[in-house]
C-alpha cells in the first residue's frame, strides 16, 4: 500500500499570505519524505484562494531539488488550459529534474471561473482532454510525431528533452464512463474520492467501477487505485473539529466554484457559504479517518477493505490549518499510521497464504 500527501496549498483568510503557502507546502514535501510517504501530489488552481497552485508541474521541479526520493505528482494538469507542445516540453523538464520521479494527472477541469479566464470554454473541455491525452500518447511514447484532429494541427514535432522514465505514469481523475473506460483499456491509473462520504459512499464508488470494468471486459484489478481522503489524527477533540472545520470549508469553496456562483467580496477570496453538500461536524468525524491514532487506523484499514484501493493520498494542509500542526500531523502518519496500517495488510495476507 502506497502513502501520498495530497497539498492544495490553501488561502483560507489574508492571515496567510501567498509566499507563506507556497513556502509551507515545499517544507510539507520536505517532511513528508523524512516520514516515509511515497508521493506528494500538487493541484493546479488559479486566480482565487481555493488552491495556490497554478504549476503543479513548477512546483514539482522546486520540490525536486528539496528531495531525493519521495515521488512528485501532478493531480492533475488541467488539459484543456495548455498548449500541448508546451506541456509536453515541461513533462520532459520536470521529469528530468526530478531524476524520473514524475507521476503525471490528468484532467478536464471543472470551474467556469478559470476557463473563462483563460478564454477556454468548459462546454467543450471533454473533447480537447480526449484530444490532448491523444498527444500525450505520442509526444511521451514517439521520437517524432504529427497530429490532427478537431482542435489541434501540430505539424511533425520532436520533444527535445525526453523523460528520464520510459514509462511516465500516468493518473486520470473522472467518473465519466466514457474516460473511465478508456483508463481502463490504456491500463492507466485512476484517481478518485468520495469527498467527505462514509463507507456507504465507499461501497457505491467500488461497485461502479467493478460494474464498469465488468460491462467492458476488463480486469479491475490491472487498475492501479488511487485514493484522496482527508484525515487527521489527534487525542485532541479541538483540533479535530479545527481540522474538520478547514475541511467543510474547502469543500463549500469547492461547490462554489463548480456550482458557478464564484461569490467573492474583494474579487478574490471566495466567500464561505453554505451549501447542500454541508454536513455538521459530527457526520464529518462520523464518516472520515479522524480521531486518535488508533481510530484512524482501524478506519483506514476498514476503507482499504471495501475500495481496494493500491494508494492512499492524505489530505494534510487545509483551509487555515497551522503549519506546525500539519508537520507534526505528517510525522505521525508516518511514524504511527502508515507503518500499522502496512504490518496488518502484511498480516492478513500472510494468514490467508497460510490458510490456503
Amino acid at each position: 500500500m502506497e502513502f501520498g500527501v495530497f497539498l492544495l496549498a490553501q488561502q483560507r483568510s489574508y492571515a496567510q499570505t501567498s509566499q507563506s503557502v507556497i513556502r509551507n507546502t515545499i517544507e510539507q514535501t520536505v517532511v513528508a519524505e523524512q516520514a516515509g510517504f511515497d508521493t506528494a501530489w500538487y493541484a493546479e488552481h488559479h486566480f482565487n484562494n481555493y488552491s495556490l497552485s497554478p504549476s503543479p508541474l513548477m512546483t514539482i521541479a522546486n520540490a525536486a531539488a528539496r528531495t531525493t526520493k519521495i515521488r512528485l505528482g501532478a493531480a492533475v494538469c488541467i488539459l484543456p488550459l495548455y498548449h500541448p507542445a508546451r506541456l509536453l516540453a515541461e513533462i520532459g523538464l520536470a521529469d528530468t529534474l526530478a531524476e524520473g520521479r514524475l507521476e503525471l494527472g490528468i484532467g478536464s477541469g471543472y470551474q467556469q471561473f478559470e476557463f473563462e479566464r483563460f478564454g477556454c470554454n468548459l462546454a467543450n473541455s471533454g473533447e480537447i482532454f480526449h484530444e490532448m491525452w491523444d498527444i500525450l500518447n505520442k509526444g511521451l511514447n514517439e521520437k517524432v510525431f504529427e497530429y490532427k484532429s478537431k482542435h489541434f494541427d501540430m505539424l511533425p514535432t520532436s520533444v527535445a528533452i525526453r523523460t528520464v522514465q520510459k514509462k511516465v505514469p500516468l493518473w486520470i481523475t473522472s467518473m465519466n464512463p466514457g474516460t473511465l473506460g478508456r483508463a481502463f483499456r490504456e491500463n492507466v491509473n485512476l484517481f478518485t474520492t468520495v469527498l467527505h462520504g462514509g463507507t456507504d459512499a465507499l461501497r457505491d464508488l467500488r461497485g461502479r467501477l467493478e460494474a464498469l470494468s465488468s460491462e467492458l471486459g476488463t480486469d479491475l484489478s490491472n487498475t492501479k487505485i488511487g485514493f484522496l481522503r482527508c484525515g487527521f489524527a489527534s487525542d485532541s477533540n479541538a483540533e479535530v473539529d479545527a481540522y474538520l472545520d478547514s475541511a467543510r470549508w474547502s469543500r463549500r469553496i469547492s461547490e462554489s466554484l463548480k456550482d458557478r456562483r464564484m461569490d467573492m467580496d474583494d474579487g478574490y477570496l471566495v466567500k464561505e457559504t453554505p451549501c447542500a453538500a454541508d454536513m455538521p461536524l459530527d457526520q464529518l468525524r462520523h464518516n472520515l479517518p479522524v480521531g486518535s491514532v488508533n481510530e484512524v487506523t482501524d478506519k483506514i484499514l476498514t476503507e482499504i477493505e471495501i475500495l481496494k484501493p493500491n494508494h492512499i493520498a492524505i489530505q494534510t494542509q487545509l483551509g487555515d490549518c497551522d503549519q506546525a500542526t500539519m508537520l507534526r500531523q505528517i510525522e505521525i502518519w508516518g511514524d504511527r499510521i502508515i507503518p500499522a496500517v502496512r504490518r496488518e495488510l502484511a498480516r492478513n495476507v500472510n494468514v490467508g497464504v497460510a490458510n490456503q
